[in-house]
């Protein structure tokens, strides 16, 4: 597994020279995101075909309304997800998008199509891949995932059997896999709504504006506990905040398609400030003023029982991504009703 150097995170970020409509995106919980200074993921090369089918149907505009048949729950036993994961993995570099890779907006789209589950009532989560839906898709926090959908739409067309929730969720597990995290297990058997009237309602993702109090209200309304919770947060190692989506602005380190413990280790070592902007109350790093933590990361520095889990994953990169591994597969199963006999998969990373 690639290891980064830290000192990546002292180095002055490269200014993204993306066209203004794509300088929109990235990765998870608390807003949409982007970032700076890139370092090599994914290999070019994988299928290349996918790439210009994706040209085509991006340009096309016809995403998620295709007229194809919806699939059956069990239509994902003629799909073959090694492939799949294969073909993902070529979607994710790209010289010509952000900070040349798409993987923190294939996290953030699997985390928002999952995490608005509720296990009182048994709504949300991955199943029916209600995301792709309008009003879900406009809510706020979702912002900018349809640059995500797009990129992903051509797989859904070569592969016409494999569901939305299970190609959104797969994408995520490709992302973290290959830009250096760990093995995330993952199993298919995602049924699709066909229309909106199941789309869940708007709050049910975490407000980057709040404390400790809101981040435990929402994940475990999904069934979480702290130390998952706290694990789940380090995937902020990923992308950047955008001003033209969240409102916020600027990148959490400067690894942004590496995954990393990063997120713990500038929360802990940095000195947070507020920011002087015209914005949304954020802060940035005293010394250099490069990076941002949202209020609601860091109230992980604050709380005491977030805090333990923080200082042990910034001292322990094995340790966070012993933990992250299972809490994410947790999250990306919210709410499915999976077949007895779906198999599990542990995909082999294409490095």
């Amino acid at each position: 597994m690639r290891t980064v150097s830290r000192s990546v995170g002292r180095t002055p970020l490269r200014v993204a020279t993306a066209p203004a409509a794509s300088r929109a995106l990235s990765v998870r919980f608390f807003c949409s995101h982007k970032q700076h200074k890139r370092i090599p993921t994914t290999k070019a090369g994988i299928n290349p075909g996918v790439l210009g089918a994706l040209a085509a149907g991006a340009l096309a505009g016809w995403y998620f309304y295709s007229g194809e048949p919806t699939p059956s729950r069990d239509s994902w036993r003629k799909v073959n997800f090694h492939n799949v994961y294969k073909d993902i993995a070529a979607l994710l570099e790209d010289e010509d998008y952000d900070d040349g890779s798409y993987g923190p907006v294939f996290v953030r789209l699997a985390w928002h199509a999952s995490g608005t589950y509720d296990r009182k009532t048994g709504t949300g989560g991955s199943d029916g891949a209600t995301i792709r839906f309008k009003p879900e898709s406009g809510h706020g926090a979702n912002a900018g995932l349809d640059v995500a959908r797009a990129r992903l739409e051509p797989l859904k067309k070569k592969y016409p059997h494999i569901s939305y929730g299970d190609l959104y969720t797969l994408a995520g597990v490709v992302a973290v896999q290959e830009l250096g995290g760990p093995t995330v297990r993952w199993r298919p058997g995602r049924s699709d709504e066909k229309i909106s009237a199941n789309c869940t309602p708007d709050g049910r993702l975490p407000d980057a504006a709040q404390g400790a109090n809101h981040v435990r209200d929402i994940f475990y309304r999904m069934g979480f506990n702290d130390q998952e919770i706290a694990a789940l947060i380090g995937a902020h190692a990923l992308g950047r905040c955008h001003s033209n989506r969240s409102g916020y602005e600027g990148p959490w380190n400067a690894s942004p398609t590496s995954f990393t413990n990063f997120f713990y280790t500038e929360l802990l070592e940095d000195k947070w400030v507020p920011k002087k902007w015209d914005g949304p109350a954020q802060y940035v790093d005293k010394d250099t003023k490069s990076f941002m933590m949202l209020p609601a990361d860091i109230a992980f520095k604050t709380d005491p029982q977030f805090r333990k889990y923080v200082e042990k994953y910034a001292a322990d990169q094995d340790a966070f991504f012993a933990d992250f591994a299972p809490a994410f597969t947790k999250l990306l199963e919210l709410g499915v009703k999976f077949p007895e006999d779906a198999p599990v998969y542990e995909f082999k990373t294409l490095e």
